[in-house]
């Protein structure tokens, strides 16, 4: 009896690990896939059947494809949406999640609730209301416009509520005891102690900010104002349908993200790991 359960628990850790590569391999895959692509010649692309690397690496594609759109004015642009966006997300998260995990004032529960509710709108719909608002302002085609409507985030001044009301709130009390402003505790005590989940925030954030496509899209209308997502698009149409300088395109837009996320990502891992633990 023992040895057919020693039996079937080997199997099962055999089928887990085989679950687990083959996940890894159609993941990784796309993007082998599309760095090969981006070495290959036109010719390589459409040979059949496919071959999975190109004889030889042409890296000239990557500078053909940096110098086939204003790249650099796209690079640029990006970085400034995303640090501006992550800065803003930070502060007003931040400053949301201590209010509602430790400040008491009228109405704290009214307006929380309403805060998970704005969760459930669909983002088209956040995305037509903050256009018009733009249009208003008349902040088309400006920095604003790609900034200010996502300075906040709901989901996110939820999740590190969560994780703020984790610490305990003798902390709090003792420190009102020792007359340290709210501010300086939430500075000193708070930030630090969640740090986790906050580079966690940052990074997703960063993310969603340099991979944003639609909406840089609807509020710019000049090529010095666009981002390197949009750059795809209007690489097709400056450089033609070469695919392999697309690919090497792509690869220029994806490489920093993946970097940050390898440098980064015991962070993501610790801020998920500790947003299971309670008290």
């Amino acid at each position: 009896m023992k040895k057919n359960r020693k039996v079937v628990n080997i199997i099962a850790e055999v089928l887990k690990y085989v679950i687990l590569v083959a996940g890894s391999v159609f993941t990784i895959l796309p993007f082998i896939w599309m760095i090969s692509s981006s070495l290959k010649t036109p010719a390589e692309l459409v040979q059949v059947p496919p071959a999975l690397f190109p004889e030889v690496p042409q890296w000239l594609n990557y500078k053909s494809a940096w110098e086939a759109a204003p790249f650099a004015r796209y690079l640029v642009n990006t970085i400034i949406v995303t640090i501006c966006t992550t800065a803003g997300v930070l502060v007003t998260t931040v400053l949301s999640a201590f209010a509602f995990s430790r400040l008491n004032f009228p109405g704290k529960k009214t307006v929380f609730s309403l805060f998970l509710a704005t969760l459930m709108i669909p983002g088209e719909m956040l995305i037509i209301t903050n256009y018009e608002t733009i249009i208003k302002l008349k902040w088309i085609d400006s920095y604003k416009a790609m900034i200010v409507p996502w300075i906040s985030s709901a989901f996110y001044i939820y999740l590190l509520t969560r994780f703020f009301m984790q610490v305990p709130e003798s902390l709090y009390l003792a420190a009102k005891v020792d007359k340290c402003s709210d501010f300086k505790y939430m500075i000193k005590i708070m930030v630090p102690m969640n740090k986790q989940a906050i580079f966690s925030i940052a990074i997703l954030n960063i993310i969603s900010s340099w991979n944003a496509f639609l909406w840089p899209l609807l509020v710019t209308n000049s090529q010095e104002m666009r981002v390197l997502s949009n750059g795809l698009v209007r690489f097709q149409t400056e450089a033609g349908s070469s695919t392999e300088l697309i690919m090497a395109a792509s690869c220029i837009l994806v490489m920093p993200i993946i970097i940050i996320y390898l440098f980064l990502r015991k962070y993501i891992i610790e801020g998920v790991t500790r947003s299971g633990l309670k008290g």
